[in-house]
């Protein structure tokens, strides 16, 4: 995907035009980012499903070749180029998670994210198939995840190059998914206030809400946005970003970086530059994280236990993945394209959970 580039400004990259800056307002008039699965693709991943679920399979331990699809595979593929090299989302429609057990679709989930890329962690506990549910919990504690709630998310990033969701059950009311491209914002913060975009090419510390690798600081510090061999990469949590002003090693945030943060924010929350979805049951989402922010509206619930909202959730290293800089070491671990991303694991023991832990 080449960069066509427009109105030069000192210190700062070139504008972005590709299919990557996108805005909401014309992405809504779409239908081309929903692939719908045919009745063969499905047949072919319930072959492969029950196969693995008959031979009480581990979970974390399936590969690409323990789940063949023989013709669903390169339409994967072109996909997986789609997100990496495109607009940087997909919505994957037609999963018949209705008839199957959760361990069903938990194996389905993972045997299609390893055709994608390798699974990373997503937390210390080394879970590589998260369970996105409301736990009762409040951001407000420091060392919960905002995932474990029924809040607003807010726009953000996840610690991978891909991360994919597939919808078990949707929320009563609310819950509905927005992705925003982050080089939209790059490029209307370039036109509007270059001097604002310019402080979020400095470092800035975010928090690690309490999952910390051995011998690390409990923050990282990456900028914001990052230019790297032709590619601007953003890594990005502001409710991170300020919760780590509790370290008394991490200086208050100045007034500049507010208003450079504020605008940020004021960008992604603006109707004709994001894009809302509604997640139906057997939907999966793929994000480019470098390339989009995603957010979830806050929502209410079910009372029954079995129609709460819940979704499965992947972290994916695909080995065709671009470079980075290795300032996303702090965070990734690595920047080895398959091979980066997602939270060290205390134990160093991968497990994929078909229950919420």
């Amino acid at each position: 995907m080449s960069n066509q580039v427009t109105n030069s400004q000192p210190s700062l990259p070139l504008e972005v035009q590709n299919c990557s800056a996108w805005y909401g307002a014309d992405m809504a008039k779409r239908g081309d980012w929903i692939e719908l699965l045919s009745e063969t693709e499905i047949t072919e991943i319930e072959t492969a499903t029950k196969r693995l679920a008959d031979a009480a399979i581990e979970i974390a331990a399936i590969r690409r070749e323990d789940f063949p699809l023989p013709t669903l595979s390169q339409r994967l593929q072109e996909i997986l180029g789609e997100v990496l090299n495109g607009r940087g989302f997909v919505l994957i429609r037609g999963l018949p998670v209705e008839r199957w057990s959760r361990r069903e679709a938990a194996i389905a989930f993972y045997g299609i994210g390893a055709h994608l890329g390798n699974a990373r962690s997503q937390n210390a506990a080394g879970h590589v198939l998260g369970h996105v549910r409301d736990l009762g919990l409040s951001s407000s504690n420091p060392n919960v995840r905002i995932y474990q709630t029924h809040e607003r998310q807010t726009y953000h990033t996840d610690s991978c190059d891909i991360v994919a969701l597939l919808c078990l059950q949707p929320a009563k009311s609310g819950g509905l998914s927005s992705l925003v491209s982050s080089v939209t914002i790059f490029n209307e913060m370039r036109k509007r206030r270059p001097d604002l975009l310019a402080e979020l090419f400095q470092p800035i510390e975010t928090d690690r809400r309490g999952e910390v690798p051995e011998g690390a600081k409990p923050f990282f510090s990456i900028p914001v946005f990052n230019w790297h061999e032709g590619f601007l990469s953003t890594i990005y949590q502001r409710q991170y970003i300020e919760s780590a002003r509790r370290f008394a090693e991490v200086s208050p945030l100045t007034a500049r970086q507010v208003e450079a943060l504020d605008l940020f924010d004021l960008l992604a929350n603006d109707p004709a530059i994001h894009l809302n979805m509604e997640f139906r049951r057997g939907d999966v989402q793929l994000v480019h994280n470098h390339t989009l922010l995603h957010d979830r509206t806050a929502f209410e619930d079910w009372p029954e236990p079995e129609r709460k909202r819940h979704l499965l959730r992947l972290w994916l290293a695909p080995p065709q993945a671009r470079p980075l800089p290795i300032v996303f070491a702090e965070r990734y671990g690595s920047v080895t394209p398959g091979d980066r991303g997602g939270v060290v694991a205390q134990n160093g023991r991968l497990v994929a959970p078909v229950d919420v832990e």
